[in-house]
């Protein structure tokens, strides 16, 4: 059995947590943006890449979508379909990487949302195969909305100062934040 990469580990046992962080309070707004960008047109096919616990999901199932779900983490999915269960939703979540996508213009809409996959790639070269399994996955009509971290942010602030004034007892802490400014990758430690 290989060696788990460090994103697998981080999210192997984050489950039950993951849905109390603040950056994942924003679900509802995420979804109104969502759905005007699909034109509340019910009959499109989303994909959602690494889709967690299944938040948005579940979100736009509730609203009437066709949804998707693929993640890496199986404790992560294995969440995702227990909330999609107890609110009664049939919802597709399969484990796959996202740099090796099974779909084939079959959707007309992929959401990337909060850091789902993309820029937790250690090279570029990693999260460029991401957008081209996702892109690979689109039907010539189809949208991608992701969302990524502000490589500008480093910057301007603090990330020590900002991570502490955010954080709510109970939830993941960042440490030994470093940010190079040749690469614009950002390093912290992660606990939770």
């Amino acid at each position: 059995m290989s060696k788990k990469q460090w994103y697998e580990s981080l999210f192997e046992n984050y489950g039950l947590k993951y849905d109390k962080e603040n950056f994942t309070q924003g679900t509802m707004g995420e979804c109104d943006f969502i759905e005007k960008e699909l034109r509340f047109d019910k009959s499109l096919k989303v994909l959602d890449v690494g889709c967690g616990t299944g938040r948005h999901s579940i979100e736009l199932t509730k609203r009437g979508y066709s949804v998707t779900g693929i993640d890496l983490s199986e404790t992560q999915l294995k969440r995702a379909k227990e909330k999609a269960e107890n609110y009664n939703l049939k919802i597709d979540f399969q484990q796959q990487d996202a740099r090796n996508l099974s779909f084939n213009n079959e959707f007309d809409m992929a959401i990337m949302l909060c850091e789902g996959g993309f820029p937790l790639m250690e090279t570029d070269e990693m999260n460029f195969e991401i957008l081209k399994s996702v892109t690979k996955s689109l039907n010539d009509n189809g949208k991608l909305i992701f969302t990524t971290l502000n490589g500008l942010f480093p910057l301007y602030h603090s990330v020590e100062e900002f991570c502490a004034s955010v954080t709510e007892g109970g939830n993941a802490t960042y440490r030994s934040n470093t940010f190079n400014l040749m690469t614009f990758r950002y390093h912290n430690v992660t606990e939770f």
